[in-house]
C-alpha cells in the first residue's frame, strides 16, 4: 500500500518537473520572439524612417507578434483560459503571416523593396530586407514551437489539477511559488 502511494508521488513529481522545464522553455522562446520581432521593426524602420503602407503593415505584423508573445507569458503566469485562447489565436495568425512575408521577401525582394519605397541604396536595402526575412523565418519556426509548448503546458496543468482532485487554487499557488523560485536564477532584466 505504501509502495503505491510512493509511486504515485514519484509520478506526480516527474510530471511537475516536466511542467517546470516546459514552462522555462516556453518563456525562453517567447523572449526570443520578442527580441526577433522588435529587431524586425527596427530593420524595417532602417529602410525608411516614415514607413510606407506596406512597411506599416509589416511593422503592424511584428507588433502583433510581440503582443502574442506577451500574452503567452501572461497565459503561462496566470493560467486562465482567456489569456491562453488569446495567445493561441494570435500565435497561429502571426505564424501564418510571418511565413508568408518571409516567402515574399526571399522570392520577390526587389518588388517588396519597391513597395517599401526605401531611401537606402538598393544593394544595401536588399541585404537589410533579407536579414529581416531571415528573422521572419526564425519567428515562423518559433511560433510553432511556442504553440506546441503551450499545448503541453495546458495539458500538464489539466493533468495536475485532476491529480489534485480539481484543486485549481492550490495549483495556482504552487505555480506562483515555483515561478518566483525560477526567476531567482535568471538575470535581473528577465526577472522583471
Amino acid at each position: 500500500m505504501g509502495a503505491i502511494t510512493l509511486g504515485g508521488n514519484n509520478n506526480n513529481s516527474s510530471m511537475s518537473e516536466s511542467h517546470h522545464h516546459t514552462h522555462k522553455v516556453f518563456l525562453f522562446c517567447n523572449y526570443i520572439l520578442l527580441g526577433a520581432a522588435s529587431s524586425c521593426i527596427f530593420l524595417t524602420l532602417s529602410l525608411r524612417l516614415v514607413p510606407s503602407l506596406c512597411g506599416f503593415f509589416l511593422i503592424l505584423l511584428h507588433i502583433l507578434t510581440i503582443a502574442g508573445a506577451v500574452s503567452g507569458c501572461a497565459a503561462a503566469s496566470s493560467g486562465t483560459n482567456r489569456w491562453y485562447a488569446a495567445h493561441m489565436v494570435a500565435t497561429v495568425l502571426t505564424a501564418i503571416f510571418q511565413g508568408s512575408v518571409s516567402v515574399l521577401i526571399f522570392t520577390r525582394t526587389w518588388d517588396f523593396l519597391g513597395n517599401l519605397k526605401s531611401y537606402v541604396r538598393e544593394e544595401d536595402a536588399a541585404v537589410i530586407l533579407k536579414l529581416s526575412g531571415g528573422l521572419c523565418v526564425l519567428i515562423f519556426c518559433l511560433e510553432w514551437v511556442v504553440l506546441t509548448l503551450a499545448f503541453f503546458l495546458k495539458y500538464y496543468a489539466y493533468v495536475e489539477s485532476e491529480a489534485n482532485g480539481g484543486g485549481n487554487i492550490a495549483l495556482r499557488r504552487s505555480a506562483k511559488v515555483q515561478q518566483e523560485e525560477d526567476l531567482k536564477d535568471w538575470p535581473w532584466p528577465f526577472q522583471v
